[in-house]
C-alpha cells in the first residue's frame, strides 16, 4: 500500500526583519481597498498599510514641527 506525502503544515510566519505583529480593526470597505491595492501593486496588504502608516506620520510630524 503506498500512502500519499502530507503536505506539510503552515507554521507562524517568520518575521521580516524588525517587524512585529499587530492587530487592528478597520471598516470592512476600507480592508478590501487595501486588498485590492496590495493586488494591483503585487505585494502583500501589510505592505500597503506600512507605506500609508509611514506616510501618515511623517505628514503628522511635520505639520506638528513650527
Amino acid at each position: 500500500m503506498v500512502r500519499k506525502k502530507r503536505a506539510q503544515k503552515r507554521g507562524k510566519r517568520t518575521p521580516i526583519g524588525d517587524r512585529v505583529t499587530f492587530l487592528a480593526m478597520m471598516d470592512k470597505d476600507v480592508i478590501a481597498n487595501i486588498k485590492q491595492v496590495a493586488i494591483e501593486e503585487n505585494c502583500a496588504a501589510w505592505v500597503v498599510m506600512e507605506q500609508a502608516a509611514k506616510e501618515f506620520l511623517k505628514r503628522r510630524k511635520a505639520r506638528r514641527t513650527p
